[in-house]
Formats: C-alpha cells, sequence, structure tokens
C-alpha cells in the first residue's frame, strides 16, 4: 500500500474542494450575509491543506492504481471532504461543536440530509448554499467529478470508479472511464439545470429554486426551510419535485440512452420497470390507506401527499411534506420498507438498491427450483443475460452485511440511550442515506438530541451506506493491509 500516493492524490481532492468554496462565498458576498468571513477562512485552510499534501507528495505520482489503493482512496477522500467541507460550519456563528458541524458536512457530502439544525433558516445565505452544494457535488461523487476534470486522476481511474459508483455493476459507457465520467455529470448538470427553471416558474425564487435544485438530483434532501418543502404548499412545485426524484433514481446511463434517441430505454431495462412498478403501487397503497383513514379530504390529496412521501423516501431524497408519523400504522411500515429499498443501481440514490432486491427474489427461486428438480442446471438471468457467481456472491454478502451492520448498530444506538424506536429509524435513515427517520428523528425533528457517541455512529453509517459498505468495511479487514 503506498500511502505517500495515496495521500497526494487525497491532497488535489481536498485542494478542489477549497477551490468550490468559492461558490457559496460570492452568494455570501452578494447578500452581505455572516457567511462570508467563516467561507474566506475554511476556503484558504482548505486550499493551504490540500495544496501542501499535494505538492510535497507530488514525486509519489505513478502510472498504476491498484483496486485496494483506490479503495483507500475513496474512503480517506470521503473522509477528508467530510472533515474540510464542516469548517464552514464550524466557523460560523452559532458555536457549532466539531462533531455537529462534521455530521452536517457528512450528511451533506453523502447526500443523507439528516441534519442537527433546529432553525436551518437563520442560517445566513452563502451557508445554506454551501450546505446544498455539497450535496450536488458529494451526489454524482467527488471523485467520479475529479476524474472528469483532473487530469492527474485519470491513471486508474477504474479503480476509484468502482470504488464509489453506487451500484453493484459499474456501467463504462465508454472505452475511457474518464469519458464515462464527463458523461456522468453532463447528464446530472443538465437536469439539475432544468429543474432550477421549473421551481423558479411556480414561484420558487432563484436561491430556493437553486438550492433544491441542488439537493434533488443527488437525493439529498438539504432544504432551506424549516417546513422542508411543506412550507412552499405548492402542488405544482410537489409534482416537479417528484419528478425529478424518480428521474435521480433511475439508472444514470439510462438517461444517457434516452437523451441519445432511445425513446425506449426505461422500458427495456428491467430493474427500470421493477422501479416505476414499485412506486406505482406503494403510491396507489398509501394513498387508499390514508384517505380510508380520513387523514385527507379528498383521493387527490391524498394521492399527492403519498406520492411525494414515497418517492422521497424510496430514492432516498428525505424531502417531506407531510408528518407520515400521524398516518396509519400500514402506512408507516410501508415507508419503513421503503427505507431498505431504495432506488435504482446506477442512480444517486441509497438503500439495497432495486437490482439486488431483484437478484436475491431470483435466487431464492433458484435454490427452491433446485428442491423440486435436484438434477436440473439452473442459473439466474437478468434481461437475458446470465449472472456470474462472482456477482450474485456479492450482491448476497451486501445484503448480509447491510442487514447485519443495520441490527448491530440499532443496538449500539439503543446502548447509547436513545429509544428503540429513534434507534431503529435513525440507523435504517442513516445507512440508507435518507435523512428523515421515526421516533425522535421523524420527519419534522432533527438529529440535535442524539448523544455525541450517537453522531459519530451514524457519520459512520452514512459513509458506510454511501460507498456500498465493502468500500469502508474492506479497510478494517487484515488482509488489506499484506502485501
Amino acid at each position: 500500500m503506498r500511502w505517500r500516493y495515496i495521500v497526494y492524490i487525497v491532497g488535489a481532492l481536498v485542494m478542489f474542494l477549497g477551490f468550490t468554496m468559492a461558490v457559496p462565498l460570492g452568494f455570501g458576498l452578494f447578500y452581505a450575509d455572516q457567511s462570508v468571513r467563516p467561507l474566506l477562512k475554511s476556503m484558504g485552510m482548505t486550499i493551504l491543506a490540500g495544496g501542501m499534501l499535494f505538492i510535497l507528495f507530488r514525486k509519489e505520482r505513478t502510472a498504476s492504481l491498484n483496486q485496494r489503493e483506490g479503495m483507500a482512496i475513496v474512503t480517506v477522500g470521503w473522509t477528508a471532504v467530510g472533515f474540510f467541507g464542516a469548517l464552514p460550519f464550524y466557523f460560523a456563528d452559532g458555536h457549532w461543536e466539531l462533531v455537529d458541524a462534521f455530521f452536517e458536512s457528512v450528511s451533506g457530502f453523502t447526500t443523507t440530509g439528516a441534519s442537527i439544525l433546529a432553525n436551518v433558516e437563520a442560517l445566513p445565505k452563502g451557508l445554506l448554499l454551501w450546505r446544498s452544494f455539497i450535496q450536488w457535488l458529494g451526489g454524482m461523487g467527488i471523485i467520479v467529478l475529479s476524474i472528469a476534470i483532473l487530469p492527474f486522476l485519470g491513471v486508474g481511474g477504474m479503480q476509484l470508479y468502482k470504488a464509489e459508483v453506487p451500484s453493484p455493476v459499474p456501467d463504462k459507457l465508454k472505452p475511457r472511464i474518464r469519458d464515462t465520467a464527463k458523461i456522468l455529470w453532463k447528464v446530472y448538470a443538465l437536469f439539475s439545470f432544468v429543474q432550477l427553471v421549473l421551481l423558479m416558474l411556480g414561484g420558487m425564487t432563484f436561491f430556493d429554486a437553486l438550492c433544491h435544485a441542488f439537493t434533488t438530483m443527488p437525493t439529498g434532501g438539504f432544504s432551506t426551510r424549516n417546513a422542508s418543502v411543506a412550507h412552499f404548499d405548492s402542488a405544482y412545485l410537489d409534482f416537479v419535485i417528484i419528478i425529478f426524484m424518480v428521474l435521480a433514481g433511475i439508472n444514470f446511463s439510462l438517461h444517457y440512452q434516452l437523451l441519445r434517441g432511445k425513446p425506449l430505454a426505461f422500458w427495456k431495462d428491467r430493474e427500470c420497470r421493477f422501479f416505476l412498478a414499485a412506486l406505482l403501487v406503494l403510491i396507489a397503497v398509501v394513498s387508499c390507506d390514508v384517505f380510508s383513514a380520513q387523514i385527507y379530504n379528498s383521493i387527490g390529496g391524498a394521492f399527492r401527499y403519498a406520492a411525494f412521501q414515497v418517492v422521497s423516501i424510496v430514492t432516498t431524497t428525505g424531502f417531506a411534506t407531510a408528518d407520515y408519523e400521524t398516518w396509519p400504522a400500514l402506512s408507516q411500515h410501508i415507508l419503513l420498507a421503503c427505507m431498505f429499498l431504495g432506488a435504482s443501481a446506477g442512480s444517486t440514490g441509497g438503500g439495497m438498491k432495486c437490482l439486488r432486491i431483484m437478484l436475491c427474489f431470483k435466487y431464492c427461486y433458484k435454490e427452491l427450483f433446485s428442491l423440486v428438480h435436484p438434477r436440473a442446471i439452473t442459473t439466474i438471468k437478468l434481461g437475458g443475460q446470465t449472472v456470474s457467481e462472482e456477482i450474485m456472491r456479492s450482491v448476497l454478502g451486501f445484503l448480509a452485511l447491510y442487514v447485519g451492520l443495520f441490527g448491530l448498530s440499532t443496538i449500539v444506538l439503543a446502548g447509547f440511550g436513545v429509544d428503540f424506536v429513534t434507534a431503529f429509524g435513525a440507523v435504517a435513515a442513516a445507512i440508507g442515506n435518507i435523512g428523515p427517520g421515526f421516533g425522535a428523528v421523524g420527519p419534522v425533528e432533527n438529529y440535535a438530541l442524539i448523544p455525541v457517541a450517537g453522531k459519530w455512529l451514524l457519520i459512520w453509517c452514512m459513509l458506510l451506506g454511501r460507498l456500498e459498505i465493502y468500500t469502508v468495511l474492506i479497510l478494517l479487514v487484515p488482509e488489506f493491509w499484506h502485501k
């Protein structure tokens, strides 16, 4: 393991992060608010720290990068940008504790959307934009962005891409991984811009529309308002955000195919059909349940709020327009299950991913079929192609680790004095990168009351979920460090 080379790459990432702070700094200067000083101080410290590492270890630049080093760079890199991204919050007025600033930053970069802020609207405009902007950067991935625009990360890019992109089987759209990263970011930026325009047409100010566009496409969920999207109380805005949450939950390679003139790209993909069908069924059931319970006076209102909450949680965005903890038990249990389902592979969403759930079902059916026909030779196929044993082992291992780590983390968090419902909901929301959970961390609450040790645990869970567990957990395996 060449740690000097890893530090060189991480230094480049940190330096790049420092330059991105110029965006919220510009807004802070425009609004002449109290974000200018903390942003300027953080920008200087971040660029200086990253630049020193980059220059001091520049001689370690090499033409090869193995898979273990790729995983180490991604894990260390995400931790580093989470720390330096916390500096604007830490230096801001309001006496932020280090753990709270780090929690907010990691929640942003991992697009979790869990917040310790009770009064979001009290933040100055520059910090509100930074809070949204880091979700936009983290949505498609800091490493993927760097591969796209920083030439010195072009070598060995596939190792970094595979370690970071939230997908069991990363889609390589072009022979060169750098070209693939550029395509993904262009599609991502295009959708963000279109949503910005549509939100402004619905009556949002430019600032609110920009912040919500920055947090919808990455399925982040940070809002500029204490009541989240419910503050705007607009059916038009609700459905615009629903549409873009659904788009964000679909494999981005399919968006590229659609833009290239293949209108049936969504329909031909089995996972996309499963994802959209699951959304429709879940929305229909929850709509009927909340309407029959007389939570809403009309079926249209029930559909509007049910659709928003279901799509928000399945895609792991985390926006809210209703307090679903006041809904009937059936709807609450469905939303809890949605936290584990997740979006499509290759999207910006978190959770287990629909592709893994589909393959798990197919594997279970294959085992049942083998009991009936023990001599039959069966294979698992998806989209007409045989799924290899290697991929199936990876999928089943991931699901086992996901459930196991979720259960263990829930028990540990409850051991810190958190009630079980809150612990269960908080861990599910953190490891699934969702944001709002149940109990004291529900859609109208925040994470401020979680004890310090619990916040560090949830930070780890957020990184686990965003980096697909293996990338983080592999660093704890002793064999990983052997030559």
